[in-house]
């Protein structure tokens, strides 16, 4: 059995004597010689290199790709029969951290902060002393009220590090419930929930059924001190109605890490917002644990057992 590697990271994959690891570059076509794989893993491929893949390598049994969403896989192509795999337990935890900093980052006001360092300018209105417990905006985590949309295991490493900090955490998900302490709602139960939110975290895979799940609708339930986080995909949140929020001064402001177009067009509006804090999408980008993963998905393979993070097709 013949598994194909990126070259987009090192992994050292223990695995059994008959199968053969070969790694091959994410920027090109696979080579002629190695189209007979029957396993693929993907990290960071052009749109372009996995269209390729899926048409050529038609000896293919599985994908594992090492991103948290298979969007990228899905959108190839790659023949019904092939099991696709994801890797969204990869980037729990550094996901997690990301959005943590973004958060904090909003409550202490650091995006006024270091625009008025750019500047050259002691910010003397953002320091000294500071009302304990301010009331009509979001200025700390003690107290605060965090609105988690798309509670799996990202959510679900965050979640104790808000509490531990004060917060008072409300899951949305698919399905009604209590995990590790968080009580875990439907998307139905927004309309009750949204006004009471100080923080809304946004981490929503990017499918059909959420595309701009958070629209003009949803973002008018948010009190005006609010702030949207979005580590999830960008095509779940309407770009243009949060921006026309932000700037009608019906939202406090964004931390969003993921877009509609990335790399960010320069044009867009977001950009000159003094309360839009804008990564460029590095939440993930250092999947925890993929060799260990690959290894026990593919044993699983050879089995005949379930394999984790099976995508649904």
């Amino acid at each position: 059995m013949k598994l194909l590697l990126p070259s987009s990271i090192d992994l050292d994959v223990e695995l059994p004597s008959d199968v053969v690891a070969v790694g091959y570059a994410v920027d090109r076509p696979v080579p002629g010689e190695h189209c007979e794989a029957e396993a693929l893993v993907v990290w960071g491929n052009p749109a372009d290199q996995l269209l390729d893949s899926a048409r050529r390598l038609r000896r293919l049994r599985w994908v594992q790709t090492l991103a948290a969403g298979p969007d990228a896989v899905l959108a190839a192509g790659f023949d019904p029969g092939v099991v696709i795999t994801a890797g969204q337990t990869l980037h729990d935890t550094p996901v997690a951290e990301h959005a943590l900093a973004l958060i904090l980052a909003a409550a202490r006001r650091l995006n006024l902060v270091i625009r008025a360092q750019v500047g050259h300018r002691w910010a003397g209105e953002l320091g000294g002393l500071q009302p304990v417990a301010p009331a009509g905006t979001f200025r700390t985590l003690r107290g605060a009220r965090v609105t988690i949309w798309g509670f799996g295991g990202i959510a679900a490493t965050l979640a104790p590090h808000l509490t531990a900090l004060g917060a008072t955490v409300t899951g949305i998900a698919r399905h009604r419930g209590e995990r590790g302490g968080v009580p875990v709602l439907l998307a139905d139960d927004l309309p009750a929930v949204l006004p009471a939110t100080d923080v809304l975290v946004m981490i929503l895979p990017g499918t059909a059924e959420t595309r701009h799940a958070l629209g003009a609708e949803r973002l008018a339930l948010l009190p005006a001190h609010a702030w949207v986080i979005n580590v999830g995909r960008g095509s779940t949140v309407d770009e243009a109605a949060l921006l026309a929020a932000i700037r009608d001064r019906r939202l406090a402001g964004a931390g969003l890490d993921v877009f509609e177009t990335e790399p960010l067009p320069a044009g867009s509006g977001l950009w000159d917002e003094p309360n839009v804090i804008i990564t460029p999408h590095a939440a993930g980008g250092r999947p925890i644990g993929a060799a260990g993963l690959i290894a026990e998905n593919l044993a699983a393979l050879r089995t005949g057992a379930a394999l984790r993070n099976v995508v649904p097709r």
